[in-house]
């Protein structure tokens, strides 16, 4: 069995785009009435609501992935990600981890991606919006962003795409912050939702668990902090090539 870096991250990008494919894109029929009770309704739209007249914010999140081995043994992997972001066209995030360390930056006009360890980068022309990037890197590009639904101008309509059932689980603190608990399902996946409780309804944790596969993987998304205040010129949003930097072409998918 490898076990080595590069052939662990085939295995890695697999299992991430099985989650993205069942929690971002419509799975069921797009006419099933969820059944959701009110308190967890309304407990998402508020958060929803909020995020969204958030113009600009800084989010450090750590993130574990479990995959599932042929043996049925389960490997988890962490990463950290510091995400930025100023609407309505700005989006800079940096990931760290076993597998990936690499960076992300929209402006407005483009999307690059680039990777640090290997000093390679890829830059295409974007959408105008950070929903409309967001769609073309996921869709397009297949640049995998488990939880992504969250940075959406509209987090609920996205995050209950396929719902099939919901409800308050209750009261519970995470990183010692009250939160409320919520818990919903899809066809082939349950997720959950942690939202801080108070005046600002942030996520603080959020965890998909594809119900289907075997050993039922989860990804977790834990939020360590945020900030809703930062300085964040336009610049910080555009990448500049490091020195002897690659430049590769992106790999774009069609339906």
């Amino acid at each position: 069995m490898c076990l080595d870096k590069r052939c662990f991250r085939s295995i890695y990008l697999g299992a991430v785009l099985v989650l993205i494919s069942i929690s971002v894109f419509p799975q069921g029929s797009l006419s099933q009435t969820p059944d959701v009770d009110s308190k967890a309704d309304q407990t998402l739209r508020k958060m929803s609501d909020y995020l969204a007249q958030l113009q600009q914010f800084k989010i450090k999140t750590e993130n574990m992935l479990e995959i599932v081995l042929t043996s049925g043994q389960k490997i988890q992997y962490d990463n950290q990600l510091d995400i930025a972001i100023k609407r309505p066209n700005k989006l800079r995030v940096s990931r760290e981890g076993e597998v990936y360390d690499q960076e992300f930056y929209y402006n407005g006009e483009t999307l690059t991606q680039y990777s640090q360890g290997d000093n390679y980068y890829a830059t295409i022309k974007a959408p105008p919006t950070l929903d409309k990037a967001l769609d073309f890197a996921i869709e397009t590009l297949h640049i995998e962003a488990p939880g992504g639904d969250l940075i959406y101008s509209n987090s609920y309509e996205i995050l209950m795409e396929d719902v099939i059932s919901g409800f308050y689980v209750g009261m519970s603190i995470v990183d010692g912050v009250n939160c409320h608990h919520l818990a919903y399902r899809k066809d082939e996946v349950d997720w959950q939702i942690w939202i801080e409780d108070g005046d600002k309804p942030l996520p603080k944790k959020f965890v998909i668990t594809t119900k289907w596969l075997t050993g039922a993987p989860q990804y977790t998304i834990s939020v360590k902090s945020w900030d809703l205040s930062p300085k964040l010129k336009d610049d910080y949003f555009t990448f500049v090539p490091p020195k002897d930097a690659q430049k590769i072409g992106f790999i774009r998918y069609t339906n």
